[in-house]
């Protein structure tokens, strides 16, 4: 039986998230305590008994979300299940930084400033209601290209995150996004609806990110990673350090091929996934690209017992 660790992306994020696994396990407080030195700030006490909507803030989300995940995968650690017993790792967007962490790719509070630096930039690559993104459900990729496509007009509009067999996301200029919401209704999407985001990611307008994220990981190191890493941009697994480093600035504009990611481990034989961290929604993505997969979600003390067997 052939496993991979996957790690969610933002959206996942809940006051309270990881606070029993702290509890229950002082590796996985370990982690939120040098999680916070790294970003000299209690980004702990925010993600344990915070606002949400302050959590909520790309700059805030990304590093909690990752620390939380790499918490559990700490507490799975103490339970005799580490990473090696898994032939692979995957995230969704940000998760790719807690898949690299949890690979050995990337050290873990390199991984925090990173995500912080990530978050800024991200949101002020974009002046807030230039951008906007848009879930179209009940089109696949192709259908939802074509409609990104048609709705652009001169502007910019892209899929952004390919899901699952019937959910795209489209990201863009608000106007364009607008339209493209309003072609999927008429193309016969089930549902076609504006994201509640504050920035348009994975997506040209990300450009002046991409240049913020080359130079930020110019300067951490960045090692081959211990187990492969299936990477976003390319769908496949990546085994070298500096291959990782360049995809990880074209993720900031490039597409989050998710369902492709997931079908490429599908073929490489992988029959179960375990989500790594905050929520289900990667794994509710994974049973509809693979009938029939095994998830698990390990993001309390229980999952993590009951994953102990």
């Amino acid at each position: 039986m052939s496993r991979a660790f996957v790690f969610p992306g933002q959206g996942a994020q809940t006051i309270g998230m990881g606070r029993a696994l702290a509890e229950a396990y002082p590796a996985a407080k370990a982690v939120f305590d040098e999680v916070d030195e790294a970003l000299g700030e209690k980004l702990s006490t925010l993600i344990s008994e915070g606002d949400i909507a302050e959590l909520t803030l790309t700059q805030n989300a990304q590093p909690a979300l990752m620390a939380t995940s790499i918490a559990a995968l700490r507490a799975l650690e103490t339970e005799g299940i580490g990473i090696e017993t898994a032939d692979f790792v995957a995230g969704h967007s940000l998760g790719e930084y807690s898949a690299l962490c949890a690979a050995k790719s990337l050290a873990l509070s390199d991984t925090a400033r990173l995500l912080r630096i990530r978050g800024q930039a991200m949101q002020e690559a974009v002046p807030v209601g230039v951008g906007a993104m848009a879930a179209l459900l009940g089109l696949d990729f192709e259908a939802a290209t074509e409609v990104a496509v048609e709705a652009a007009q001169g502007e910019i509009c892209q899929a952004a995150n390919d899901n699952d067999p019937a959910q795209v996301v489209v990201s863009g200029h608000k106007a364009a996004v607008e339209r493209a919401v309003e072609i999927a209704k008429a193309r016969g999407a089930r549902r076609a609806l504006m994201l509640p985001v504050s920035a348009p990611f994975h997506c040209a307008l990300m450009q002046p990110a991409a240049h913020v994220m080359a130079e930020a990981l110019a300067a951490v190191v960045v090692d081959n990673p211990v187990v492969p890493v299936v990477v976003n941009v390319r769908a496949e697994a990546v085994m070298e350090a500096d291959r990782i480093r360049d995809l990880l600035v074209a993720q900031v504009t490039g597409s989050v091929r998710w369902r492709e990611s997931v079908l490429w481990m599908d073929a490489a034989g992988v029959t179960e996934y375990w989500e790594i961290g905050a929520g289900k929604a990667l794994s509710g993505m994974i049973k509809r690209i693979v009938k029939g997969a095994e998830t698990r979600a390990v993001g309390a003390p229980e999952d993590v017992l009951a994953a102990k067997g």
